[in-house]
């Protein structure tokens, strides 16, 4: 039996924008559905699945999408700028300094 993906509401929430701001970009290029799904190599359904944000989609298939569009290189910037993180990593090496020194 095949596993279920279990998301939070934001993740769920953020999926279905970035399938909308896929499917806007698909339609300002003046791209029909069935063109995008024959350029990126998946059956319609899956490029309306992927146009809805659906979790069950495999991430490679939105980065077909994403390449057709020539948007590939957004995906490069997801976690970029991590300021949590870079906090983080900068109060746990002060707290390096504190104690060695």
């Amino acid at each position: 039996m095949k596993r279920q993906t279990k998301l939070f509401p934001k993740a769920v929430k953020a999926l279905e924008r970035l399938g909308e701001n896929i499917k806007l970009a698909r339609r300002r290029r003046g791209i029909t559905s069935a063109l995008m799904a024959e350029r990126a190599d998946m059956s319609l359904m899956t490029l309306r699945a992927i146009e809805r944000g659906s979790p069950k989609v495999a991430m490679g298939n939105y980065m077909s999408v994403l390449f057709c569009l020539g948007m590939q290189d957004d995906m490069s910037v997801v976690g970029a700028a991590d300021v949590l993180g870079h906090d983080l990593q900068d109060a746990k090496l002060l707290r390096g300094r504190r104690g060695g020194a």
